[in-house]
């Protein structure tokens, strides 16, 4: 293959990768995290370990 021909295939791979980076929405919204957490001097608790 020539070198005009390698940078022609590259130049599409790219520009489709880009299309179809745009296409799929990019950034998505931020959640909040909803998960208690045990504080130190709190009457609750604490969690018990995981199992290995």
């Amino acid at each position: 293959m020539s070198g005009k021909r390698m940078i022609l295939i590259a130049s599409i791979g790219v520009m489709l990768i880009l299309a179809i980076a745009w296409f799929d929405g990019g950034e998505e919204p931020l959640r909040p995290i909803t998960q208690p957490v045990a504080q130190p001097g709190s009457s609750t608790p604490p969690m018990p370990e995981p199992a290995q």
